[in-house]
This record gives structure tokens, sequence and C-alpha cells, in this order.
């Protein structure tokens, strides 16, 4: 019970003279009143306060072109780019490095360009077509793809070349020699003076791992990456001091970009400690 109820009930009672009666409902009429101002008051403050805005300034649209193995790491790192930015979308594309830097040069709207090598990411500052330094922020190994158990007995690059039981090679597929991987196996069969005729050369790391995946071919050059990312749909073997042939990874935002501040911050989450350690997890080496 309020004290507004409780001075309303002593007006009733008998015993209190009219005048103290007049007085006690004049008061409980004052604090009705007083009780009613208070509450408008409080409201019409809640109302006048501002709502709470976003401090996230930054906005727009993102197309990334990307090398086709960094697709697993872009995927998730986009979703995370767009759950702290919300008002950013992303699109992703991928492909061969040198198809992107083509596609590049010949004008397509791209606003962030992530690139397997030094050599494509070039063709497109050389065009002063970047608006900030390239980041590197990873490195690679290639290795040989086989079918699971490898069933052939590959144990190295020269086994490439050799007969096998059914008294043939290997039928090998490559990358293109302008893709990234595909120059970097040319460096590494040039190396140890391996010579062999592919049965064809892809656009892509990924066309490579998909045809030795599908039984098409015994035996490709992909990235250690990419083997992970079979997930049992071919085996790795390793292929010594490959790192040093594939070479970095590098991003830069260009600046045809429409939304300069999202590309460049999407650009540079490559080297944060949680981009680093999803990429060591995807198999990755770090940025040189």
């Amino acid at each position: 019970m309020t004290d507004v109820d409780i001075l309303r009930g002593m007006t009733q009672r008998r015993f209190i003279s009219r005048p103290v009666r007049r007085a006690l409902t004049a008061t409980a009429a004052i604090a009705v009143a007083i009780g009613s101002l208070t509450a408008c008051a409080n409201t019409e403050k809640v109302a006048d306060q501002p709502a709470a805005e976003s401090t996230d300034s930054l906005t727009g649209e993102l197309n990334v072109a990307a090398a086709a193995s960094l697709q697993p790491a872009f995927e998730e790192l986009s979703e995370q780019f767009t759950a702290e930015h919300p008002d950013v979308k992303i699109t992703l594309s991928f492909d061969g490095s040198s198809v992107l830097a083509t596609q590049i040069l010949e004008g397509a709207p791209i606003d962030v360009f992530a690139s397997a090598d030094e050599a494509n990411m070039l063709k497109v500052t050389d065009e002063k077509l970047n608006a900030a330094e390239p980041i590197t922020f990873a490195t690679s190994s290639l290795e040989i793809a086989v079918a699971p158990g490898n069933p052939l007995g590959i144990t190295d690059l020269a086994s490439l070349a050799k007969p096998t039981a059914s008294g043939e090679a290997p039928v090998v597929v490559l990358c293109a020699a302008e893709v990234p991987c595909g120059a970097a196996s040319h460096k590494l069969l040039d190396r140890d003076g391996v010579a062999i005729t592919p049965a064809s050369e892809e656009q892509s790391v990924t066309a490579v791992l998909t045809k030795v995946a599908a039984g098409e071919a015994d035996a490709g050059l992909i990235y250690r990456s990419d083997v992970l990312r079979s997930e049992g749909g071919v085996d790795g073997i390793e292929i010594a001091g490959s790192n040093e042939a594939a070479g970095s990874y590098l991003i830069a935002p260009l600046t045809s970009s429409a939304s300069p501040e999202a590309a460049l911050a999407f650009a540079e989450l490559m080297n944060s400690t949680a981009a680093q350690q999803l990429f060591e997890k995807l198999g990755f080496g770090p940025a040189a």
C-alpha cells in the first residue's frame, strides 16, 4: 500500500475532524500530482535520448579476386570481416593468379587482389593499379598429389619420369607455366633434372587437384594447403626445398575500389593474429 492510499483511507474514518480531513485530502492530491509529473519527466528524458549509433565507419561493397588456393581461407576470413563490419558486402572470386591479373588489367571491377606469387602481383602494380603497397601474408610449399594410399609408390619427383609396374610412367598433370604453381613446379623439376610431358597444363591449382582426386591423373604438383583441403581425396608426397620455389602470397587494395578504406582494412586483416593462425592450420607457411 502506498502513502497516497493510506492518506485516502484515513480521510474516510469518522473520528478525524472535517478540517483535518480536508487537509489530508489536499495532501494526497498533491502527492498524486507530483508522482504524475515525475513519471512524465522520466518518459520525456528516455524519449529524448538518442539511439546508440554504430562506431564502425566501414561501408561499401568489395570484389575480392584471390588465387584459387586461397579459397578456404578467404571464405572464412570474409565471414569474420563482415561480422565485424556488417555494412561491408564482400564478393569473392577465385582463379589462377595469372588469369586474375589479366582480368584486372583489362578493367575488371576488382577492389582487392591476392596473388600466389610476386610475378603476377607485379603485373598489376607496374600499371600503378594498387592503392597501397602489396602486403606479404603467407608462403606455400608444393607436394606431389597422388591417389589415396599411393598405389604407384611414388616417392619423389624422379618417380614421375620412371615406368611403373604397368611399364609406363605415371600420368602427370601440372599447372600452366604462367600460373604460380606451374612456375614453381617447373623450377623444381628443372632443379632435380626431371623431364616429363604432362598430360595437361591447368590454369589453376584447383583444376590439378580435381583431376588427381577424380582418377584422371596419377599425380600432380599442388600446394600442401590443397592436399589438406582435399580431406583425404589425395595423399601428398613432400618435396625437399619446395617452399623456396613456391614463393609468397601477396595482397593489395586497388585504386579502382569505390570503398578504399574497406579494401585496405581487408588487406591488412591477412596479417592479423587470427588470420595467421588460420593460414597455419590450413597448411600455409608464415610470411617471409
